[in-house]
């Protein structure tokens, strides 16, 4: 079956020098090129990750400060609605001091007239009083 004679060496230095031109020419780059897509690979994975991770830090800061803000914001509000309501109570206070004043300003002034016209009306009364009994009496009435 199996001749040993010299093709035997001839051929294990054949598939020996094959190997060796194989694996400088054809599996050393291959290997080089797999490395290289493996760490080029291994590193954008390493920085996706750096990468997700610092935005998601960032977002939660940014999370925090709106919160804050709106916390802020809602104190303001809530403090210039508390402003609001203490002013518009002073005004209405003021306001009602002021119509209460006029109101009280108004009576004196009404019972001034009255008095007034009461006094004129007594002078009326007295006037056609005496000229009734001028007339009645037939002669001045003297006072």
């Amino acid at each position: 079956m199996f001749d040993f004679d010299a093709t035997l060496p001839f051929m294990a230095l054949q598939f020996l020098l094959l190997a060796a031109l194989l694996n400088v020419i054809f599996y050393k780059p291959l290997t080089k090129v797999l490395d290289d897509r493996d760490n080029y690979i291994r590193t954008n994975t390493l920085d996706a990750k750096e990468s997700l991770a610092k935005a998601e830090r960032l977002a939660a800061e940014y999370e925090q400060q709106l919160a804050d803000a709106r916390r802020q914001s809602q104190a303001t509000v809530e403090a210039a609605q508390v402003e609001a309501k203490k002013i518009t109570a002073q005004k209405i206070a003021e306001a009602q001091k002021e119509a209460q004043s006029q109101r009280e300003q108004a009576a004196v002034e009404i019972e001034q007239q009255k008095q007034e016209a009461l006094r004129t009306l007594e002078q009326q009364v007295d006037g056609l009083s005496r000229q009734i009994l001028e007339k009645l009496l037939g002669q001045p009435v003297v006072r």
